[in-house]
């Protein structure tokens, strides 16, 4: 399907790393252009090491290299001022906006009941409140342009049902789940389509960390990645660990392109059967 995104152009967060890269290179492989943010800067309440500057120009790099071209800016979701100006910037050097791809997250572990107010504001103010600033920032661009688009908000099954010592975390997935639901209602007049994913575990070092290891095996004082998985299987009707950055990646560009032209407001599962056991 190479070029279905010549042409266009998609604002990404969470970029520097992980499924926001995936998402990078993968549109970019087929025609479009980036306009790509991510904050590169460490954050007190998550447990592991955030993505740096250096890499958010891997990301550059890698788009480069399949002929993409990019802008990328060390911008943190929280930050409506500083993603309306690189959305300005973007439009201005590329002329247009047609994907917006609100996928910067975070995660921390805890009981609801004993989370301190900072662990707690954290997770809303990047994974929820970060999500409507990034559609704040992007939406009116993509109007005015009168091209119609495709805005895509990365949930996780955690927006689907519970998941132990991720309240928070669950509390900001269901909430985006319900923006998705809204933005499809107020933006269907204008042909922009709002949808959300709903991913399981993905092999990012979101996932591939000590605290998320002790989630799944908390019958051990230090568990490894190795020990994890088998916890991490359990919960999934196929019997795979994980799915790749590019399994999201796939999803993506088929809600993005033109072959979902009339998928607006449903929340995809990419989840190895979760969902479903």
């Amino acid at each position: 399907m190479a070029g279905r995104f010549e042409g266009k152009v998609a604002f990404i967060t969470g970029a520097a790393r992980g499924q926001g890269r995936s998402h990078a290179v993968g549109l970019a492989s087929e025609g479009a252009n980036i306009i790509a943010v991510d904050a590169c800067a460490p954050i007190n309440t998550i447990p592991y090491e955030g993505p740096s500057a250096a890499d958010l120009e891997e990301t550059v790099r890698q788009v480069e290299a399949v002929g993409g071209r990019i802008i990328a800016r060390q911008v943190d979701v929280r930050d409506l001022d500083g993603l309306t100006a690189t959305v300005k910037d973007g439009v201005s050097e590329f002329g247009r906006l047609d994907i917006i791809l609100a996928n910067a997250g975070v995660v921390s572990y805890g009981q609801l009941a004993e989370l301190d107010e900072e662990t707690w504001q954290t997770m809303i103010d990047i994974n929820l409140t970060g999500v409507w600033k990034t559609v704040r920032a992007a939406v009116p661009a993509m109007i005015e342009a009168g091209n119609g688009g495709s805005i895509i908000l990365t949930s996780s099954t955690a927006g689907l049902k519970a998941l132990h010592t991720l309240g928070h975390y669950v509390a900001a997935k269901h909430g985006v789940i319900g923006l998705m639901r809204n933005l499809a209602n107020e933006l269907a007049p204008h042909n922009i389509r709002a949808n959300a994913l709903a991913p399981t575990n993905v092999d990012t070092i979101m996932l591939n960390n000590p605290g998320v290891f002790k989630m799944f095996r908390p019958d051990l004082e230090n568990p490894n990645a190795e020990d994890a998985h088998s916890g991490f299987v359990q919960h999934h009707l196929m019997k795979v660990p994980m799915i790749a950055t590019d399994d999201v990646t796939n999803a993506v560009k088929w809600l993005a392109s033109d072959e979902a032209r009339y998928i607006t407001g449903i929340t995809l599962p990419v989840d190895l059967g979760l969902l479903a056991k």
